[in-house]
């Protein structure tokens, strides 16, 4: 299977998937214990919930699993939040501390890994990005992401349903930091955060380079917002991911507006 699927579109807008994909090649599922085998950490349905919300928008999305190894963490395996628990660029447990594997993989799979599966996903968004940037003069690269909005391990409490990551607002132009926290501090019945628990990923904290006309934003949706409950088998809910959609369309609607008025 190709690491990578691509969706190349018209729009200055690049979504990116880093989370998404379930496929583990057999030799390492071989090697997972029974509950790494349950891919609990996946983002489910996240490319089903954003599919036709911005026509035009390209998508670069991961087909293996994170724990094949994580797309969205440093290749050179430095952590993204220093002090805090969280999982590394080949996971050794889920998000709720508990071990995966039954064989752990060694720095030379790591490495083999990052070649064949973290590079040319990596490589695939900065192409993209370097195409739709040639077209427009700027390129705005909205990493996809979800998560339990319960997971001890990580986080204390309730997740807020809309957790945006700018860094600190230094991944992209404050135009389209405020675009999208305003729209879901908007969002009736809903619950936000800029920048709290998840402040982007290696993937955002990457392309961010405003300065060169790339910018990038991370949204990280609690899953109890589109899904029926945040246990297996993560059954997608129509109801809630239609009223999610309306959002998220709303979204991904103003930064490409925001691009091609040179806004961004």
């Amino acid at each position: 299977m190709n690491p990578v699927e691509i969706s190349r579109g018209d729009s200055p807008v690049v979504l990116g998937l880093p989370h998404t994909g379930t496929w583990l090649p057999d030799d390492i599922r071989a090697r997972l214990n029974a509950r790494g085998r349950g891919l609990d950490d996946t983002d489910w349905h996240i490319h089903g919930l954003y599919d036709g919300l911005l026509p035009g928008a390209t998508t670069v999305r991961a087909t293996f699993h994170r724990y094949v190894i994580d797309a969205n963490r440093d290749p050179s395996g430095a952590s993204l939040y220093p002090g805090q628990n969280t999982t590394g660029l080949v996971p050794l447990t889920d998000f709720d501390g508990h071990p995966i594997w039954e064989s752990e993989p060694g720095a030379d799979e790591v490495e083999a890994r990052r070649q064949t599966f973290h590079a040319p996903y990596h490589a695939a968004l900065q192409a993209e990005l370097d195409r739709v940037r040639a077209r427009h003069g700027v390129a705005i690269l909205y990493d996809c992401h979800s998560i339990r909005s319960h997971i001890p391990f990580l986080f204390d409490g309730t997740l807020p349903d809309f957790n945006i990551g700018t860094n600190m607002g230094t991944t992209c132009a404050p135009a389209i930091e405020s675009a999208v926290r305003d729209a879901c501090e908007q969002a009736k019945g809903y619950t936000s955060v800029l920048n709290g628990r998840f402040k982007g990923g290696w993937t955002t904290r990457h392309y961010g380079r405003p300065a060169e006309g790339l910018h990038a934003i991370q949204m990280e949706l609690a899953q109890s917002t589109y899904l029926t409950r945040e246990t297996a088998p993560w059954s997608y809910d129509d109801g809630k991911a239609d009223r999610l959609r309306t959002h998220l369309s709303a979204i991904l609607t103003r930064l490409d507006a925001l691009a091609r008025e040179g806004i961004a």
